[in-house]
């Protein structure tokens, strides 16, 4: 089992293209980076799971219902005190723009509200950087993953969010710095890498296991020690590329899981090759769909070449 920590909260998604001023209607998708990769290691066939609050509301209903929907399991606490959080989109070229809201209840997450077996039991753990913006929050994922570093993989999606650290910009690169010091495993854009070597944070003084950039239409790179390979981008029609991001980190860590190599110290260009198309593929098909929740169930891509060189061999 995968388990991802973070945010799960309601998308809502302008129904027409433009800035939010000028909308006037909004469909509701659920959403938050972890429990979208969550739902997507679901739908490729790999055992996920959540760890996460919602409020005592009718959305964190409707969110623990499509989670479990979706097979995913979950070990999502529930907060009398703050409500759901939520999300508006607006969809420009469909390129996402976010407002994310604040004083939700997965910011209120407590060392006490995670049960730690399914952690430390995990094939790996997957985090972002939101509950990295507000305490307990912070605290607590922070906690969970020093105690975790060397026992159990550790994937890290940097997922920038400035508008929730405005003033604490510092604050921001460091916690950042902190996290990637923890991680095995990382994933950003090319737009996030630029900006923290912008703000004084190479790369290359950490040492993950596996780092992945992509690079929308131009594709990803991936490392992992000395082996480095580009994997070029397939070429689709995007309606919606919320989510994205999310199902090339769900595809990474799926094509790692197939291939036996979550737990390995470096992997060689051929196996970098094959996870790094599987990736691209799953990343591409989700953009063809609304919603964050996108990825392609493995039934719908099984027979496609990037997808037996992986899932296939592994089942025989």
């Amino acid at each position: 089992m995968i388990v991802s920590i973070g945010e799960v909260l309601i998308d809502f998604i302008a129904l027409q293209e433009g800035k939010l001023k000028d909308v006037k209607s909004f469909e509701k998708h659920p959403g938050g980076a972890p429990a979208n990769v969550a739902v997507g290691l679901s739908r490729l066939g790999v055992e996920g799971a959540l760890v996460s609050k919602v409020g005592e509301d009718p959305f964190g209903d409707f969110l623990l219902e499509r989670l479990h929907d979706e097979g995913v399991k979950t070990y999502v606490s529930r907060d009398a005190e703050k409500h759901t959080g939520v999300v508006f989109v607006q969809l420009i070229g469909a390129k996402p723009e976010f407002i994310l809201y604040d004083g939700v209840a997965y910011f209120n997450l407590k060392p006490w509200d995670v049960e730690t077996t399914p952690l430390e039991n995990a094939e790996a753990v997957h985090f972002g950087t939101v509950l990295f913006a507000r305490e307990p929050s912070r605290s607590t994922l922070f906690g969970i993953l020093e105690e975790l570093k060397g026992r159990v993989p550790l994937s890290y999606d940097v997922n920038i969010r400035p508008d929730l650290w405005r003033g604490r910009e510092e604050e921001m690169l460091r916690n950042i710095e902190r996290a990637l010091q923890l991680a095995d495993i990382v994933k950003l854009g090319d737009g996030e890498l630029e900006y923290l070597r912008n703000n004084g944070i190479s790369l290359d003084e950490f040492d993950f296991k596996l780092l992945a950039v992509t690079s929308g239409e131009k594709g990803s790179e991936l490392t992992s020690g000395d082996a480095k390979v580009h994997i070029p981008a397939y070429r689709v029609e995007p309606v919606d590329t919320t989510g994205a991001g999310d199902a090339f980190t769900a595809a990474l860590l799926a094509g790692l899981h197939y291939s036996n190599l979550l737990g390995e110290d470096s992997i060689d260009e051929e196996h970098l090759r094959k996870i790094g198309r599987f990736a691209n593929l799953v990343a591409a098909i989700s953009t063809t769909r609304r919603g964050a929740w996108s990825v392609p169930k493995m039934e719908e891509i099984v027979q496609m070449k990037e997808v037996r060189e992986l899932y296939q061999r592994s089942r025989r």
